[in-house]
């Protein structure tokens, strides 16, 4: 029976509640305890799916399809731990399976209230898989007091009730602010969260304090007077140069240990942490540095490429190298000449995206990394903009083009060497999708199978040729421009196992040339770095020894 913690946030959202989570799971893994966690979002969205980058960041897909939250992606680096659908629920979900049980009877025409039925909904789900793991780790999203928030609230206040004593704590993460004109660090705002907490029935048994600065020893007793938690369950939570740092900045304030001891676990096991001083190492003690130019829609935020970035680093750690990666908005490129922006950068990566908008500028920069024989990673969109490139300017198609932009533009004006995907295969079953479907949940997500060619350059980075990668994507290369784009050296080196849908080309001729229509990024870790952008980055780094 698995223990649980409920980790909540006060005074001002976007305090890393993700990040303290995923830290907690690597610190309780590294003592030899099985876990998993999840994130209870109370926004009214079913999903992330349809939300913008720049309102949510990126979207995290998980084996089995699921697009959810970005902080799923933290789960996952920093515990190796496979996200499941069963990890995200947001609010929309919950409602809608409420209402959906309501219009079948399943409530024997009771009146359907918040409580009990939506709470219940959510303990159920908080339930799941609870026989499986020895720490279950539940993030609420938002801060204490949001009125969306409110059920969550008082349904993780109910599962406290309903299990055992002793097997249940809950762990709130608030911000202590610094006054510069009085040199003091503010405890009030953390009274006030947890008064807010306690209004509604929930008493924190640890406090995760946000700090720039040092917390003094009567500040930490303050609190634990002010808020009922042992002055040892203070745990302060400074600023780090990198989110790696955490698992040991935790460790060293007692994060871990007041875990267990709130769960009354003696002798507490040693924690074995040789994987995240490695991690540490590697970091910190990088022997060069390379360049790395993204080029992508949603450069204004740099969480819509969250994984993006992290998988990067852990390329960069793989070779011992620090990667400066730099966001440049493609637009520019359809306006002005890319050379100038690009020339200084040691490797091109161009992400996924949706919609028209700076897709010829990604065409542009493929064309570029192609020609000045740099080193290219395209991700989904990115792998279709370097195939369109390639049509166009070695396959003559000049008219190369995408079915989604003519959708978008209500009028045909391409050749549709890319194409809106209406069935394909998923396990046994066929899966068949309309263009004017809901968007919600539409795309081929989660995990597919691809055969890589024998002696193919991604044959040799994964060392094999059957992969299985997670997709995310509506629109797939046509492979009826096969032949035609292979004869000009454009190699489809990754198939479905139908032989249908393109997966990976690249060009042999190439120092690294290679486009993916899955997201890699999604499955890098800090302790096992995606072989692909292990060697994007060490190719990169050769880049770098011969300017």
């Amino acid at each position: 029976m698995a223990r649980f913690v409920f980790i909540t946030g006060g005074v001002v959202s976007s305090l890393g509640k993700g990040l303290a989570s995923a830290a907690l799971g690597a610190l309780l893994q590294a003592r030899g305890f099985s876990v998993r966690l999840r994130k209870l979002d109370p926004y009214l969205n079913v999903d992330p799916g349809t939300m913008s980058p720049f309102e949510h960041g990126e979207v995290f897909v998980t084996d089995d399809g699921a697009e959810t939250d970005l902080d799923l992606g933290h789960y996952e680096r920093f515990t190796g731990v496979a996200a499941r659908a069963t990890d995200s629920v947001s609010s929309g979900r919950i409602y809608s399976t409420v209402l959906e049980k309501e219009r079948r009877g399943d409530y024997l025409g009771k009146t359907i209230q918040v409580i009990p039925h939506v709470t219940n909904e959510i303990k159920d789900f908080i339930s799941i898989g609870e026989d499986e793991v020895d720490f279950m780790l539940c993030e609420i999203g938002g801060t204490v007091g949001d009125i969306e928030g409110l059920p969550f609230f008082e349904a993780i206040r109910q599962f406290g009730q309903d299990k055992p004593r002793g097997q249940c704590i809950f762990m709130h993460l608030t911000l202590l602010p610094y006054i510069a004109a009085s040199g003091e660090l503010k405890t009030k705002p953390t009274q006030h969260s947890v008064k807010e907490l306690r209004s509604i029935g929930i008493a924190p048994d640890i406090l995760v304090c946000r700090s720039e600065r040092p917390i003094p020893q009567k500040e930490r007793e303050k609190l634990a007077l002010f808020c009922n938690v042992r002055s040892d369950s203070v745990i302060a939570a400074y600023d780090l140069k990198s989110i790696y740092e955490a698992p040991l900045a935790y460790h060293r304030e007692g994060l871990d240990q007041a875990v267990l001891d709130a769960f009354q676990i003696s002798p507490a096991p040693k924690p074995d942490l040789s994987r995240w001083h490695d991690v540490y190492d590697r970091i910190f003690h990088a022997e060069g540095e390379v360049r790395v130019a993204i080029v992508g829609k949603y450069t204004q935020l740099e969480d819509a490429y969250k994984s993006i970035a992290e998988a990067l680093t852990h390329g960069g750690m793989a070779n011992r190298v620090k990667v400066r990666a730099e966001w440049i908005d493609a637009e520019i490129f359809e306006r002005e000449d890319p050379a100038p922006y690009l020339e200084g950068f040691h490797a091109i990566l161009v992400p996924g995206g949706f919609g028209e908008r700076g897709t010829e500028g990604k065409i542009r920069a493929a064309q570029f990394a192609r020609e000045r024989e740099i080193p290219y990673l395209g991700i989904c969109l990115g792998m279709q903009m370097a195939v369109i490139e390639a049509a166009r300017n070695l396959a003559q198609l000049p008219d190369a083009g995408s079915e989604e932009f003519d959708h978008e533009a209500g009028q045909k004006r391409f050749t549709p060497v890319v194409y809106h995907l209406k069935e394909w295969v998923q396990g046994n079953q066929t899966v068949a999708r309309k263009a004017d479907d809901d968007k919600g949940g539409t795309m081929r997500l989660g995990a597919y199978t691809a055969n890589l060619s024998a002696g193919s350059r991604v044959a040799g980075i994964y060392g094999a040729t059957v992969i299985e990668e997670r997709h995310r994507h509506r629109y797939e290369v046509d492979i009826r421009y096969r032949e035609k784009l292979e004869e000009q050296g454009l190699c489809f080196s990754g198939m479905s196992p139908d032989g249908r849908l393109p997966e990976i080309v690249e060009i042999a001729d190439h120092p690294w040339f290679i486009g993916v229509q899955f997201h890699p990024e999604l499955k890098s870790k800090p302790f096992d770095p995606h072989p692909l952008f292990a060697d994007f980055v060490r190719a990169a780094k050769e880049v770098e020894r011969l300017v």
